[in-house]
């Protein structure tokens, strides 16, 4: 999926209303978290695409530092960027090339400061506190929802950590009735492919 996120930026630079289709981005998170958590930002979304399959290869993969995890920097996020985005929109409401510039804008520059803090720390740093991610989250940790079983098999051999691309340690949950239920879990399933004892499966 990273290629839209390319095309999405080249043609928005030269014809900026297509930015507005970005609300798609924006809106698609949050409404498939009720049903499936953040399964959008693991399968779907552009620029976490663009993360794994791009910057992951230049990333020196380190831990996320806990600042960029933590609930103050997450709603300081997310009530932030709705401020200027809502500002910025109510400024030029009926102009669609100013619109669609303020769209292309936002996306250009969350996903500069997505790459700088991937080359520094990890490819998915950004989506530890992007603000449609967080309130997907917060949706997420409200529901049970495309839960990830981790039955007795498992040997906690701790190779579901290392490719899990938000760093999450679903072998903690091994033999629990519950399973693993974290609300950043992008259901991904790189943890479920990479099990060497099939231990792992969505319910």
């Amino acid at each position: 999926m990273y290629w839209l996120l390319l095309v999405f930026l080249a043609v928005g630079f030269f014809y900026p209303p297509i930015g507005l289709i970005a609300i798609i981005c924006m809106v698609a998170p949050v409404s498939v978290a009720f049903y499936k958590g953040r399964f959008w930002c693991g399968n779907f979304c552009p620029r976490g695409s663009f993360y794994d399959h791009v910057l992951a290869k230049i990333s020196p993969k380190k831990s996320i530092p806990p600042i960029f995890k933590s609930s103050g920097l997450r709603v300081f996020m997310v009530l932030f960027i709705i401020t200027v985005f809502s500002i910025q929109i109510y400024a030029t409401w009926g102009d669609l090339y100013a619109m669609g510039t303020v769209f292309v804008r936002l996306i250009l520059i969350t996903t500069l400061v997505g790459i700088i803090l991937g080359i520094f720390y990890n490819q998915r740093t950004w989506c530890a506190f992007c603000p449609m991610g967080t309130l997907a989250s917060w949706i997420s940790s409200s529901k049970k929802n495309m839960t990830l079983m981790v039955s007795d098999a498992c040997v906690k051999c701790k190779r579901c950590e290392k490719v899990c691309p938000m760093q999450l340690k679903p072998y903690t949950a091994k033999g629990k009735a519950e399973g693993f239920d974290h609300s950043d879990c992008l259901k991904c399933g790189r943890c479920v492919a990479n099990c060497p004892k099939n231990a792992l499966k969505f319910k």
